[in-house]
């Protein structure tokens, strides 16, 4: 049986104390308390008691080595609530996050001050994915062959050489000047079919390797969700060898899990794979096998199979089960002449492979290739998979999804020997109830507690839902959303974030404002997704006087701008998993088949939760003030709308334009 810890449960600090031994709870009050260790170092540091009931729970999860799914809204400073007593309690910690972000912060900020407020005699190491580190071989090969042409990409790579010895990490944070996107980073970085491993020539020097002995050796290992199961799954040198060795495992932003889980639990293969190959084997075979076969030739006939595997899907992109497909569709037969020309190259460039390591490797990469391609095919069968075919602009993605992580999940977590799991995130429930997010991970055994925000949401905050607002499918929503949402930016003098469910809307939306901006001789600043890497743009936003950003998916959480800048945020729709998904048909179906309404069951909490993410974007301190806008009418008309609206922070709420021009001037 599963136990539940509610907010209301947890008045004070007493009543759950008494899950702990008498010593446990003193020291987590010396630590977390008025006059407590934090107190004293950290000058801006208040003691919450939400804050101490969290940490009460973490280390009653440390006690009984099991498994707590840990709510707690903005401001409650779960971080230090989970971190304080994993250092107290000892042993190998494991800490992954949702975005690298995060990982850089708790790495760099959070855990020095922790450690060092508790005086904790802990080593912390920081790992990523092995893209994220400068690789030395493949740097001095691009600056060998003189592969990267603009004139920023020479910049970048000179850069890159010159600071090589006296960088720490070999981790492109530390070169924040050079653009996420660049191209130069997918030269000089390794993959792990393109990584030579021992027989690297810089192995001793290698920023992976350097990583990964940190790791092993450190007390305290930040990595991402990403990392996590990528090298779980892969049974790399990385996590893999990490997690028998951990005590405790502790997921912050876990809400993110479900989802990157069933990326690694399933399975893809892109067309973009083959022309990276096909590039890199030209490149391999002129340097160093020039007279042995056409490279050319090989190249061009590898991008053509790609590409025209991508037109046989059709002109516009989309997403389709494999299964709904009919069997003469054009793509199967493209898919089928691809997969022939893979094996063609393969059996040309075997007898090659003695002339160069890396034409090996090469051809290593397209021996895998091949077996994705038929490992996706062979899933046809299998009921407990997803195949879906995505059409994307350049490229083709093949993707089998399983319906469910949970029983994957579960053997993982059962695996090796006994160790605590901690679930942190500011969105896991909907109104307390934690039960999609315990299903879709297979956590039945979890204890759960859920602690709303110290903030005062109806002081500090607005919720708007504008009257007069048509049904999201209607064709004149786009064009109301505009009108309503104009005379609010106009009350806010911008400072606002614009969060839309599409990339089309976002498109839609930033060529209007731009419009309106220039007509009217605003000084406001307009940015839009797309333009600069996230990171890029929101210290435009932070910079600038009067920002309004329009964004998707990429700013809806792990954003935080604090104090006036950021006053408004408006979300045009609930955010639906879009209806083309074939994974959630699928899911939904199987919801059906158990008698239960999907809708009801899996995406109205789904939509909640992403909802409480957008939203959490506006209040992030006690004197934060701001407005909520949500341009969706469901909210109001539908029976689910009050249990989604009844999720969020308790803001004063209004459907009246007037009362949000009024908050506006009142503040």
């Amino acid at each position: 049986m599963s136990e539940s810890i509610s907010a209301s449960h947890l008045e004070t600090e007493n009543e759950l104390a008494t899950a702990l031994p008498f010593a446990q709870s003193h020291q987590l009050n010396q630590v977390f308390g008025d006059d407590g260790a934090f107190a004293r170092h950290l000058p801006h540091y208040r003691a919450r008691i939400e804050q101490l009931e969290m940490a009460q729970a973490v280390t009653r999860a440390l006690n009984d080595v099991g498994c707590a799914l840990l709510e707690a809204g903005t401001g409650t400073g779960k971080t230090f609530a989970y971190l304080a007593p994993a250092l107290m309690w000892g042993g190998k910690v494991i800490v992954s996050t949702g975005t690298k972000t995060l990982q850089d912060q708790l790495f760099e900020r959070d855990l020095p001050t922790v450690r060092q407020v508790l005086q904790a005699p802990v080593s912390i190491a920081l790992l990523k994915g092995r893209n994220n580190y400068v690789c030395h071989y493949h740097l001095d090969r691009v600056l060998l062959n003189g592969r990267l042409s603009s004139r920023d990409d020479i910049k970048h790579l000179n850069r890159l050489k010159k600071d090589l010895n006296i960088v720490k990490r070999g981790d492109k944070s530390e070169w924040p000047d050079i653009p996420e996107d660049a191209t130069v980073w997918s030269q000089v970085t390794s993959t792990r079919e393109t990584c030579l491993g021992s027989e690297c020539p810089n192995n001793k020097e290698c920023f992976v390797m350097q990583a990964r002995r940190d790791a092993q050796a450190a007390d305290v290992v930040v990595v991402n969700h990403h990392l996590f199961f990528a090298d779980v799954m892969l049974r790399e040198e990385g996590v893999a060898e990490l997690l028998p060795a951990a005590n405790t495992v502790i997921f912050d932003e876990a809400h993110q899990v479900p989802d990157i889980a069933s990326v690694f639990f399933g399975q893809q293969v892109t067309t973009s794979q083959v022309i990276d190959l096909a590039r890199d084997l030209l490149a391999e075979g002129i340097t160093h096998a020039r007279d042995a076969l056409n490279w050319a030739d090989i190249k061009d006939t590898l991008e053509r199979a790609a590409k025209d595997f991508r037109i046989a899907c059709g002109a516009d992109n989309g997403r389709w089960s494999a299964a709904q497909l009919p069997a003469d569709a054009p793509l199967w037969a493209a898919l089928d002449k691809l997969q022939e020309i893979l094996n063609e190259s393969l059996v040309q460039i075997e007898p090659v492979t003695v002339r160069a390591d890396t034409i090996g490797q090469c051809a290593e990469r397209l021996h895998n290739l091949i077996a994705s391609f038929e490992q996706w095919q062979s899933q046809a069968g299998n009921s407990d998979m997803v195949r879906w075919v995505e059409a994307l602009t350049y490229s083709v993605r093949l993707n089998a999804t399983p319906l469910s992580v949970a029983e994957g999940f579960t053997r993982q977590r059962e695996s090796d020997h006994m160790r605590t799991w901690i679930f942190a995130s500011a969105t896991l429930s909907v109104k307390k109830d934690f039960t999609l997010f315990k299903e879709q991970l297979g956590l039945h055994d979890a204890i759960t507690a859920s602690w709303d925000s110290p903030f005062d949401y109806a002081q500090q905050g607005l919720l708007y839902v504008p009257e007069g607002l048509p049904e999201p499918s209607s064709r004149a929503f786009g064009n109301v959303v505009l009108e309503k949402i104009w005379p609010v930016l106009k009350a806010s003098n911008g400072r606002a974030f614009l969060l839309c469910t599409t990339l089309a809307a976002v498109k839609r939306y930033a060529a209007w404002l731009d419009e309106q901006i220039r007509a009217h001789d605003l000084p406001w600043t307009l940015l839009v997704q797309g333009q600069a890497s996230r990171t890029e743009i929101l210290n435009q936003y932070r910079a600038a006087t009067n920002p309004v950003l329009v964004g998707s998916q990429s700013f809806w959480e792990g954003v935080d701008v604090r104090g006036e800048a950021l006053s408004v945020v408006i979300i045009d729709k609930l955010p639906f998993a879009p209806p083309d998904d074939p994974v959630l048909a699928a899911r939904l179906k199987v919801y059906e088949e158990r008698g239960e309404n999907g809708f009801v069951a899996y995406q109205v909490p789904q939509a909640v939760i992403s909802l409480k993410q957008g939203a959490g974007r506006l209040i992030r301190s006690e004197t934060d003030k701001g407005v909520l806008m949500i341009c969706d009418s469901r909210l109001i008309t539908k029976p689910y709308g009050k249990r989604i609206w009844q999720s969020l922070p308790k803001f004063a709420r209004t459907r009246h334009e007037r009362v949000v021009t009024d908050f506006f001037e009142s503040t």
